[in-house]
């Protein structure tokens, strides 16, 4: 029998692999995908992550791939409107831009080496059952079927968790009014490795530096993207801001809206919801990631203490709790920096600017404001 049993290869089940490998547990991580993606939806890394990351060995590793993001800068009709330094961790001032690709191999490479049969692809999980004593695991592979039997089973398999939908089927998604197109292209707009937010009347443009001298442009979008192209996202980006993408230097393209659940509870015996597959919230901000390894850290103490035969049953309360209210934080978060980029009318645009430049000039605004965007 299995210690641990984690459902999801993704970046926070990966994390959460590592640290209990490290630990001495035997475990299965199981992914229905066949293969990694090569695809890079989330490519922030905020300082309380890459402390957890540091102590799992492999902050270096993504550091050293990865660009710092130090500042972000604010424009707004070709003028510039403020900014906000990242560089309040005293030891990570910055917040790390690396491509979600990179950060899963670097994750998945360190959980091999530690346990080359760790990890096992092409298992899709329908069903856990607790025995009393474990929980048994029902998976599909394709051919025929399998079942696992583990102590424990955490749930970290995204934003469309089939445990979740079997442990919460009830829990209903909100919706937000906001439709984005996003993208990346080489970068030739000598803005380094700050982040960009032009602030226009029609609605945000959010631009990040990534490595190999690439940037990737997120486009808040009137209503759902339906025939995205890479022109098309390039025509909007210029019509706002001014500044000109190569087309032909397309690598990724991805039209998402936004939606949002939290669960009230996320141990459920046996089981526990981790990350996405607990609280899926506007990826606007770069959250959701973070959100999801810092409850792996958290979570990866109290499962020492059980798989050792101590009670936990206090611990998980606090655990909920802590992460719960840490999960509302970042939706509300992420909920205003969606406010942020909605469209105004050029004159109440030019006016919020103002207000808002005025206040990133106090200094203990400024501190309020960087510690919320880096997480801290």
């Amino acid at each position: 029998m299995l210690d641990v049993v984690i459902v999801g290869a993704g970046p926070v089940g990966l994390f959460m692999g590592l640290r209990l490998l490290r630990s001495g547990h035997r475990i299965r991580i199981l992914e229905r995908r066949s293969a990694g993606s090569a695809r890079s939806r989330a490519i922030g890394i905020h300082p309380p992550a890459l402390a957890a990351l540091e102590r799992a060995g492999v902050s270096g590793q993504l550091v050293q791939a990865g660009i710092r993001i130090k500042r972000g800068v604010a424009y707004s009709r070709g003028r510039k409107v403020a900014e906000l330094p990242f560089t309040g961790d005293s030891a990570f001032p910055f917040i790390l831009a690396v491509p979600q690709a990179t950060t899963e191999k670097v994750l998945e490479d360190a959980v091999l080496a530690a346990d080359p049969a760790a990890i096992v692809r092409g298992i899709d999980v329908r069903e856990t059952r607790d025995d009393g004593t474990a929980v048994r695991v029902l998976a599909h592979p394709t051919p025929g079927s399998r079942e696992y039997r583990a102590r424990l089973v955490i749930a970290a398999d995204g934003a469309h968790s089939s445990l979740r939908r079997r442990l919460v089927p009830d829990i209903a998604p909100r919706t937000y009014p906001d439709s984005y197109l996003m993208g990346d292209f080489p970068d030739a707009t000598g803005h380094g490795a700050d982040a960009v937010l032009y602030l226009e009347p029609e609605g945000i443009v959010e631009s990040f530096p990534l490595p190999a001298g690439v940037r990737r442009w997120v486009v808040r979008l009137g209503a759902p993207a339906t025939d995205a192209t890479a022109a098309g996202l390039a025509r909007l980006v210029e019509a706002r801001t001014g500044e000109v993408l190569e087309v032909a230097g397309n690598t990724m393209l991805s039209a998402f809206d936004v939606q949002s659940r939290l669960v009230r509870q996320m141990v459920h015996g046996r089981v526990v919801l981790l990350g996405d597959a607990a609280h899926e919230i506007s990826p606007i901000g770069g959250q959701g990631m973070n959100l999801g390894w810092l409850d792996a850290a958290a979570l990866a103490p109290i499962v020492d203490a059980a798989l050792a035969g101590n009670g936990v049953g206090k611990a998980l309360q606090v655990f909920e709790g802590v992460r719960r209210k840490a999960a509302v934080r970042a939706s509300r978060q992420a909920g205003l920096n969606m406010a942020l980029g909605r469209p105004l009318p050029p004159a109440a645009m030019a006016a919020r600017n103002r207000v808002f430049a005025g206040l990133l000039e106090m200094p203990g605004v400024a501190a309020v404001v960087e510690r919320r965007f880096t997480m801290r």
